[in-house]
């Protein structure tokens, strides 16, 4: 397996870019975590293909140790860069997914995310109407929920103080500025209770190389489609049973998964 590429080297810059250790609560998790790092700076210096594979291995296993107990968006980052290394790339846009929950809007994590979405061996568009959603309420899907609280917080504030100023006090305030503070203040308003009473669904990732979906909850029901889904293909989850998952591709097709051919972000 040929484990270096250009595209691959910018992926381990990122790293080396956004490999502060992340303020863990327990002195043990933050040596682990220093450890992997170093495993992971040595693999990127060996030679030896198969030494190099095991370091990234070593790698891994400590930072999957810290985050059995510790749900941390560089971390995560980190797992995702270390299972691109391992060429494994439905693990990799797991983490990343898990990331970028933690870390909405890093930089990093959005370049990377694309490198890992276009080695995908399938492409599955979104629905129209969900993309045209995403692109006219991008500040909703875009901006992390404490962004979003922080800017209705910091709008709210303002358009009390410039209604009081335009009320009581002869100092000139512009009824525009007043009232595009009224209107920012409820639109994150609006924005905040929405996902407050909307859960999203549980989201997922194929993680096997391949895998056929079917058409009920067992291998003797018919596949769903003519060819089987690989790594990286998401999905939104919409009924658990013991051994299968039932899930909504991006295009709106549903099916039956095996449970460990994949992974919930």
């Amino acid at each position: 397996m040929k484990i270096f590429s250009l595209p691959l080297i910018f992926l381990l810059f990122c790293f080396l870019f956004s490999g502060a250790v992340p303020g863990f609560a327990g002195q043990q998790d933050s040596s682990i975590f220093a450890e992997a790092n170093s495993f992971f700076h040595q693999a990127n210096s060996a030679d030896d293909p198969k030494q190099t594979r095991q370091l990234y291995e070593k790698a891994l296993l400590r930072y999957e140790q810290i985050a059995r107990d510790v749900h941390n968006g560089r971390l995560y980052y980190n797992i995702g860069n270390t299972y691109v290394a391992l060429d494994d790339i439905g693990r990799a846009l797991v983490n990343y997914r898990r990331a970028e929950k933690l870390m909405p809007g890093d930089e990093n994590i959005t370049q990377n995310l694309a490198y890992v979405l276009s080695k995908r061996q399938d492409v599955i568009p979104a629905q129209q109407g969900e993309k045209l959603l995403q692109t006219l309420f991008f500040w909703h899907y875009d901006l992390s929920h404490h962004t979003r609280l922080l800017l209705f917080s910091g709008c709210y504030v303002l358009f009390w103080l410039a209604a009081g100023l335009m009320s009581f006090t002869p100092v000139p305030v512009s009824r525009w500025l007043t009232g595009s503070l009224l209107a920012l203040s409820l639109l994150f308003a609006t924005s905040l209770l929405f996902e407050q009473l909307a859960a999203s669904p549980a989201t997922g990732v194929i993680v096997t190389s391949e895998v056929v979906a079917r058409q009920g909850d067992g291998r003797n029901y018919q596949p769903s489609f003519t060819a089987p889904l690989h790594a990286g293909t998401e999905f939104r989850l919409l009924e658990k049973r013991t051994n299968w998952l039932r899930v909504e591709l991006n295009d709106g097709r549903k099916c039956w998964l095996p449970v460990q051919s994949c992974e919930l972000v």
